[in-house]
């Protein structure tokens, strides 16, 4: 098993226990930490939960929630920022096929680090990005 990439709603869901997240997707984030390898949540993540909480979308627990697993160096949720080579990484993911530019910022972190992104997001699976749901 290796690290693996959490779009905002798996993470999201992940973290508040939701039964939106399917059996496979929890038990890929599980068996990833339980090996000690860390599960990364693209920093456009914790922007889209800010806006969603603001807009009252999504509970402030949410918000709460992401923040403390990102910021707690013990915890296997592990923050990658937004930099020159995931913005370039963009340039493989068709804004036609994934035209949420959160969206294909966080492809484009899973296409940079070369590992599986974890999504519901159809439109993100179809473009070819290696996924699992």
């Amino acid at each position: 098993m290796s690290a693996v990439v959490l779009d905002t709603h798996a993470a999201v869901w992940y973290l508040l226990r939701s039964p939106k997240l399917t059996s496979s997707a929890l038990s890929r984030i599980e068996e990833t930490i339980s090996q000690g390898d860390p599960v990364y949540v693209s920093v456009i993540s914790v922007a889209e939960v800010v806006y969603l909480a603001e807009k009252a979308k999504l509970p402030i627990v949410a918000l709460d929630r992401l923040i403390a697993a990102l910021s707690d160096s013990d915890a296997s949720m592990v923050p990658v920022p937004f930099d020159i080579n995931i913005a370039l990484a963009l340039r493989r993911i068709s804004r036609d096929s994934v035209p949420d530019l959160p969206d294909r910022i966080i492809a484009a972190t899973a296409l940079h680090l070369n590992l599986t992104l974890i999504t519901r997001d159809r439109k993100i699976r179809a473009a070819g990005i290696d996924s699992l749901w």
